[in-house]
């Protein structure tokens, strides 16, 4: 028993096999037990991190000391980031409903694309908007149009939903100024302008065939419908008021990815002082999303005659979903965290380092189990280039070739996301799908979205 418990704890297959069966019982037990994902994660993750060898004061602390606990940590880590971002950006959503902006834009983008065209209008809004902002304001912020888009259109929330989610999780693996790919140009020095257009001609391919092929034809056959309590209906002071104008609207929702993209060049190209530090204060995205809600408030509330208590309780209303969301999205980091903490990403990294393959199948294939194994693409992509950049660096690639490889590791870092991943439950809650629907939506748009990627790469890697 003791050899059984040791090669589990430290042996790759050992270490793979404890992943693999803790995914399957936390599976199991959301889909067929219907245990709340938040009480099913927390079980599990605990139960692994035991079984992984976790001493239980690495994983819940001390009575004098628990700030360094696994379980905090794996909550913190991710709610300190999303927590203010996702109450900020539901009451701009629900401000931009009530008055409804949302419509007057959805209204724009179906007359110039049809009513046919409404999900590719929502992938190329998810594309262009997802280039300032981070994925996941991204979805806090333009969720309402989706769910404005799958009212008038009679149909499944997932068919408008999942066009506009791969355009922002292209942008966000493979665009600049998102973390993974700048941080993985700063490993392998190349120029952020090479990593833009290797970007774009691997991530708009990979878009189109996960989000417009793969997202329309899934998204007709899963019935999604729109969340109860993310309906807000427009207020009588607003309906006799007319819609609102269409620049009213893209001011409102663009201040915040205005902000966040000027704070983000100007640290980049500015020096210190003065505008620079003004710009990277605007630009933190809980001062960008502060200031376009109270900016909201004013031109789409108080200006067009909605009352200070309507607003309060508008604002009250919009937040009672995000409680279960934080919840779930929390206890997900926790269950990446546990799998960290047990080895396992050190464990698939090593073991697919040394596989022997060609350089830009390796780079995709490490990128890919670290991927899977923890959940973070800015981690799985961090770490594949940490992993490769000493070789890479000496072997004098040239800076086309050298923006690929981190396109092929973007691309593996976005396969299969699933329940260990923040994103896989932030989009399960947000667009009321169940664990089976996102697995079979959201995770092989993911997957699509990879393989597509990294064959663009091994593409153009012929042509440099």
């Amino acid at each position: 028993m003791t050899e059984f418990v040791n090669w589990l704890h430290h042996d790759t297959a050992g270490l793979l096999l404890l992943a693999g069966v803790g995914i399957a019982v936390l599976l199991v037990l959301i889909i067929k037990v219907k245990l709340e994902p938040f009480i099913a994660l927390l079980v599990v993750g605990v139960l692994v991190a035991l079984a992984g060898g976790v001493s239980v004061q690495d994983l819940v602390g001390s009575a004098t000391k628990s700030s360094d606990a696994i379980i905090e940590k794996g909550f913190a880590g991710i709610l300190g980031h999303i927590t203010v971002i996702i109450g900020l950006g539901t009451v701009l959503g629900a401000i931009l409903e009530r008055s409804g902006g949302a419509e007057v834009l959805l209204g724009r983008l179906v007359k110039i694309f049809g009513e046919k065209g409404t999900p590719l209008a929502m992938g190329i809004t998810g594309f262009v908007l997802g280039i300032p902002v981070f994925f996941d304001i991204g979805i806090f912020v333009l969720a309402p149009l989706v769910y404005v888009a799958a009212i008038k259109g009679g149909k499944s929330l997932a068919l408008y939903a999942l066009p506009l989610l791969a355009g922002l999780s292209v942008t966000h693996a493979f665009l600049p100024p998102h973390p993974g790919p700048v941080a993985a140009a700063g490993l392998f020095h190349v120029e952020l302008g090479w990593i833009i257009i290797m970007g774009l001609a691997c991530g708009i391919p990979a878009w189109f065939a996960s989000g417009i092929l793969w997202g329309t034809w899934i998204g007709k056959r899963v019935m999604v419908n729109v969340p109860e309590d993310s309906v807000i209906e427009e207020s009588d002071e607003a309906k006799a008021l007319g819609d609102p104008g269409l620049g009213t609207v893209l001011l409102a929702i663009g201040t915040p990815m205005i902000l966040i993209l000027g704070g983000t060049f100007g640290n980049i190209a500015l020096p210190d002082g003065g505008l620079r530090t003004t710009l990277q204060f605007l630009g933190n995205p809980a001062i960008a999303l502060t200031v376009a809600v109270l900016l909201a408030m004013w031109l789409l509330g108080t200006r067009r005659g909605m009352s200070r208590d309507e607003l309060a309780e508008l604002t009250s209303t919009s937040l009672r979903p995000v409680g279960m969301i934080l919840l779930v999205v929390g206890a997900g980091a926790f269950f990446g965290a546990v799998l960290g903490a047990t080895g396992v990403g050190k464990a698939v990294a090593d073991s697919l380092s040394t596989a022997g393959l060609p350089l830009l199948l390796s780079a995709f294939v490490i990128s890919a189990g670290m991927r899977i194994a923890q959940g973070s693409a800015t981690v799985a992509i961090v770490t594949t280039g940490g992993i490769l950049a000493p070789s890479v660096l000496a072997a004098g690639y040239s800076q086309p070739q050298l923006a690929l490889i981190v396109m092929a590791i973007a691309s593996g870092s976005v396969i299969a996301s699933h329940v260990n991943d923040g994103g896989f439950w932030i989009i399960s809650k947000y667009f009321n799908m169940s664990v089976k629907d996102t697995l079979k939506t959201w995770t092989v748009l993911e997957t699509v979205l990879s393989i597509v990627g990294f064959g663009m790469a091994a593409l153009i890697w012929q042509f440099v």
